[in-house]
């Protein structure tokens, strides 16, 4: 075994060693002259085997994201869905093709499990009433059924009125809008189609949402471009502006390449982020909450031990829906030929799913099939690995070397903060 042996990774959180058994993502405290000797290749290592070569044959439809309108008022240049429209003519999803993927999606389901319908666009509340009917119809049929439901949305919020928010409150939805950075970092990147900046209005129309959120939650999420780098801003900003979480996320791959996210710009998002989580580490260690989203859930993954082959429930368990009614291995695959995958009349193509998952698991995936962080990554974004190859590896192995640090150093020293979050 050699130092950079990719079944397991060394790291140190302050002046303790730690390994990542990557199989099974096991995180063991060792001792120092066990790190020296792992660093140096004089040990061998024998390990259980979690993850296999095989692909899972079927999987049943567990989630569903709709894109109940296919079309947006703002004019995002980077936007991977071409302003909403997805490259083809702004449509609108009709009545029965969102009653039709209800129906799909609870035709599989079983009590034991949740089921997840996400409503997503284009700007999904351009096509209010049809959101709400089938919101209401999912929600009958599970009651009737006894299977738990769980709603989502993902907005650009400049449409949201405060009945919206009673609807989302009554429901339990999980509320994500779209903000790139605070006031003119924002506008720069998402403003209207005439031009006009969008971050006041949304913010208006948001804060009665902020106010009422009980059982719903209401998350930004922050696409990150060379044009808005100042992360721990616009996380405090959003923070005290009442959103329960911040998440980021580099943009890969756009349409047009405008946007995109280089070597150099990854380099200085990772330490942006890192400056985050130490922040929110701080908080922790003082007992207060701190919505950093990519930190929080990270903890939570390392905490419970999650080991994927895939880097999401794409094609396996989750699918989009066009507004035509075609199926797709995610909602970044809507009209997207490389990701079609039957439609709600017929149902999942399962030979096209077959193929997906055996093509997409990690094993077969190069480099990451050589890499410590195969089973945490689990290959990277599908869209963004088909449509541009993997920019951002070095950026990934930074974020999560950092996370099993800030994972190792909370776990010592403040162990009941995992407790209170399973």
């Amino acid at each position: 075994m050699t130092p950079t042996d990719a079944r397991i990774h060394l790291f140190r959180a302050g002046s303790f060693p730690h390994v990542l058994v990557v199989d099974g993502s096991r995180i063991y405290e060792i001792d120092q002259e066990t790190y020296r000797r792992l660093e140096a290749g004089e040990l061998g290592l024998e390990t259980s085997s979690y993850v296999t070569d095989e692909a899972p044959r079927t999987m049943p439809v567990r989630s569903l994201s709709l894109a109940i309108a296919q079309k947006c008022n703002l004019g995002c240049t980077y936007c991977y869905a071409q302003e909403g429209a997805f490259g083809a003519e702004p449509k609108s999803m009709t009545r029965e093709v969102a009653l039709r993927a209800v129906d799909l999606l609870f035709s599989e389901a079983d009590p034991k499990e949740k089921l997840t319908l996400a409503f997503l666009g284009g700007e999904p509340l351009t096509n209010r009433p049809l959101l709400r009917e089938a919101a209401e119809t999912a929600a009958a049929m599970a009651a009737a059924q006894g299977i738990r439901i769980a709603f989502s949305i993902t907005t650009n919020g400049t449409l949201i009125t405060p009945e919206d928010g009673e609807f989302f409150e009554r429901y339990g939805f999980a509320v994500t809008v779209s903000l790139d950075g605070v006031g003119q970092a924002h506008d720069l990147l998402r403003p209207f189609k005439d031009g006009r900046g969008s971050y006041e209005r949304i913010l208006r129309n948001v804060e009665p949402l902020l106010r009422m959120q009980r059982r719903m939650q209401v998350s930004a999420r922050v696409t990150v471009t060379p044009s808005n780098p100042a992360l721990r801003h616009t996380l405090d900003e959003l923070l005290a502006r009442g959103f329960s979480s911040v998440g980021f996320t580099p943009m890969l791959a756009s349409p047009t390449g405008l946007g995109q996210m280089g070597a150099a710009e990854l380099a200085a998002m990772l330490q942006e982020m890192i400056a985050c989580g130490l922040e929110c580490e701080r908080r922790i260690l003082a007992g207060e909450r701190y919505g950093f989203s990519n930190l929080v859930t990270a903890l939570r993954e390392l905490h419970k031990g999650t080991h994927r082959p895939y880097p999401c429930g794409a094609a396996g368990s989750y699918f989009g829906v066009s507004a035509d009614g075609e199926l797709a291995s995610c909602h970044r695959f809507v009209n997207d030929g490389a990701g079609k995958m039957g439609d709600v009349i017929q149902g999942v193509d399962r030979q096209a799913q077959r193929t997906w998952l055996e093509d997409r698991h990690v094993h077969r995936q190069s480099p990451c099939n050589e890499c410590w962080a195969r089973y945490l990554c689990g290959g990277g974004c599908h869209h963004e690995v088909i449509h541009r190859g993997r920019p951002a590896c070095d950026y990934i192995r930074g974020w999560l070397h950092y996370s099993l640090q800030a994972y190792a150093r909370l776990l010592k020293l403040r162990p009941d903060y995992f407790a209170q979050s399973n």
